[in-house]
């Protein structure tokens, strides 16, 4: 079963409609609640204010595209089945990033069993380069610079994805979600201190990875 959020539209109030503008201001937890009262309109919301961020840190955590839409898929319908389970002391982007990694891991531990790594890992050359990259020149800049540009974001992606698997699902998650430290460490289900050494361990290896292109770069400007 696949899940569209659809066109946009507005949710109703208990007494009537609500306007875009004030749906906005509606908490994903008070979605959640309408939602467990029966209307869909407000799982729609959800899954359009989620979806982006979401499908980003799948993608990246399992690094094929089909297969992060399915996961992502997954991930909408465990939540639509575990909804009246929800507990109101977490947020619901906890909740939605947990089930994601849990799937994540599972589809891992299913493809490590089925197949070789080294013969059916996709190419990641193509792989859009994260935000790092863009403290590369413009793309009016010299040739030799757009050149290194892309071979530091080809260079960074395969950096990324060589992390350990408890420090790229870190940076992922504070780096492309924005996540706090603090609800990271719930989703992983680690002390805050200890998910904030995963990140400076995973910006150390990153930093590391890419010191001869930042000396280049240093050098070109």
């Amino acid at each position: 079963m696949r899940l569209n959020p659809g066109p946009e539209r507005t949710l109703p109030k208990d007494g009537g409609p609500v306007s875009a503008e004030k749906t906005r201001d509606i908490t994903d937890e008070a979605l959640l609640e309408r939602f467990r009262r029966g209307d869909p309109r407000a799982f729609e919301e959800l899954m359009r204010r989620h979806r982006n961020a979401l499908y980003n840190f799948i993608h990246r955590s399992v690094r094929q595209p089909q297969t992060a839409e399915e996961i992502l898929q997954d991930a909408w319908i465990r939540m639509i089945q575990g909804a009246r389970d929800f507990q109101h002391a977490s947020k619901f982007s906890t909740w939605a990033y947990t089930v994601a990694r849990n799937l994540c891991i599972d589809h891992a531990r299913k493809a490590a069993l089925r197949r070789h790594p080294s013969l059916d890992e996709p190419s990641r050359r193509d792989e859009e380069g994260p935000s790092l990259g863009e403290r590369l020149p413009d793309p009016d800049a010299a040739v030799d610079r757009a050149a290194i540009g892309h071979e530091l974001q080809r260079r960074l992606t395969e950096a990324v994805e060589s992390l350990p698997d408890d420090q790229r699902e870190v940076f992922l998650m504070r780096e492309y979600s924005n996540l706090p430290f603090k609800e990271i460490a719930e989703i992983v289900g680690a002390p805050e201190n200890t998910v904030k050494s995963r990140m400076r361990y995973a910006l150390e290896r990153l930093q590391e990875a890419l010191a001869e292109y930042e000396d280049y770069a240093r050098a070109l400007g």
